[in-house]
């Protein structure tokens, strides 16, 4: 399997990449809040910020765009309808990165991304 020569890698092969990214943006956009490694939290949160920026736009293309990265109606829905009409007067930095330390199993580092 080929893999690309540059830039990080969280999964094995780019599609589970995006589906790694993909789960993690469900989540955050479901819970406002999402706990995992500093890695995925650092590739997250330009992806996340990006969503919400096309949500803040609201046209169809946008929804349509959404929700093939996503793929989960009710997500892309709530995104949509309640998060992204928070940030109207917001120009960007609409997630907040914390970070926890070490992890106990493993010593990963790890953060939690939330929306602000």
């Amino acid at each position: 399997m080929p893999r690309p020569k540059r830039g990080r890698r969280l999964g094995g092969s780019p599609s589970h990449q995006r589906a790694i990214l993909s789960n993690l943006a469900q989540e955050l956009f479901w819970d406002e809040r999402v706990t995992t490694t500093v890695a995925k939290a650092k590739m997250l949160r330009p992806y996340a910020e990006k969503m919400i920026t096309k949500a803040r736009r609201g046209s169809l293309h946008d929804r349509r765009m959404i929700l093939r990265d996503i793929g989960d109606t009710e997500v892309v829905t709530r995104l949509f309808d309640e998060v992204a009409p928070r940030y109207t007067e917001r120009s960007g930095g609409y997630t907040r990165l914390l970070r926890l330390g070490r992890r106990r199993g493993d010593g990963a580092e790890m953060a939690i991304v939330e929306l602000v």
